[in-house]
């Protein structure tokens, strides 16, 4: 997730492109670890990627070279992993060809908080590391639908350490109107129909710091990206985790940039 700051909006996608590929250091609260969750079965969720730069963030794998995540997300990534700091014979290791953000990202409102990261390499997919499907309709996930997003990121907010094994919660749709109140996020920003907002109504269950770029399920079916929430405040009823939701016109730009169907 990432904390709100006060970082320029650029015209040009272009431009901002060069400009965010090339300062990675300026996103100190850029990604975002599970609060209130468990730890999964080693190599039991083999579509999640994980995200190495400065900090880390999660994604998913969606074809052999290509990996979804949020968009403030980037520099190396690492398929197979169970464990940050071992070295398992499961992973496979791979260089960045090309980071493409969704053309529409706005990096103040968060808006479209979306990415594709083309590998270097085609993933050798096997029991530990496997893509996940792209769905083909963009059904809004209803207030009150079971989630589940994994990442290793803080599991306190105390505690500003990254988990050192895959973790995963359980969280909740909630719907727009509270996640705008005045109780919530009050628009500041405003939660749109590109995102959606889920955690647990008494708080104690969420994405955190280190999580960003993960994939949101809801039913069993990939509906969003880790995208944001209040720094320092993950778990908390006020500021439940906010996840990029796939549209129509997202998953159309992905199968038009990765080339091929995405079912």
């Amino acid at each position: 997730m990432i904390s709100q700051g006060p970082f320029p909006a650029y015209n040009s996608m272009i431009l901002w492109q060069a400009w965010h590929w090339a300062a990675p250091g300026l996103f100190l609260d850029s990604c975002v670890d599970i609060i209130g969750g468990y730890a999964v079965t080693p190599h039991s969720r083999p579509y999640m990627a994980l995200i190495k730069g400065k900090e880390y963030c999660g994604g998913a794998l969606i074809k052999e070279n290509w990996v979804l995540t949020a968009a403030h997300c980037k520099i190396k990534v690492v398929l197979g992993a169970h464990s940050l700091s071992k070295k398992e014979k499961e992973q496979q290791t791979f260089k960045i060809a090309r980071p493409i953000s969704f053309p529409c990202f706005n990096n103040q409102t968060k808006e479209n908080d979306i990415m594709l990261l083309q590998l270097q390499q085609r993933a050798k997919i096997n029991r530990a590391v496997k893509t996940i499907k792209i769905p083909n309709t963009d059904t809004d996930p209803k207030p009150g639908t079971k989630c589940q997003v994994a990442g290793w990121g803080i599991t306190k907010n105390q505690e500003r350490t990254p988990s050192d094994i895959l973790r995963e919660v359980n969280i909740t749709i909630i719907d727009r109107k509270i996640c705008n109140d005045q109780n919530h996020y009050n628009y500041n920003p405003m939660i749109t129909m590109n995102m959606v907002c889920a955690g647990d109504e008494n708080g104690g269950k969420d994405s955190c710091d280190g999580d960003s770029g993960g994939p949101l399920i809801c039913n069993g079916e990939l509906k969003g990206i880790t995208s944001f929430g209040r720094a320092k405040k993950c778990g908390t009823p006020q500021y439940p985790g906010v996840y990029a939701r796939l549209t129509k016109k997202h998953l159309l730009w992905i199968k038009q940039t990765i080339g091929g169907d995405i079912d």
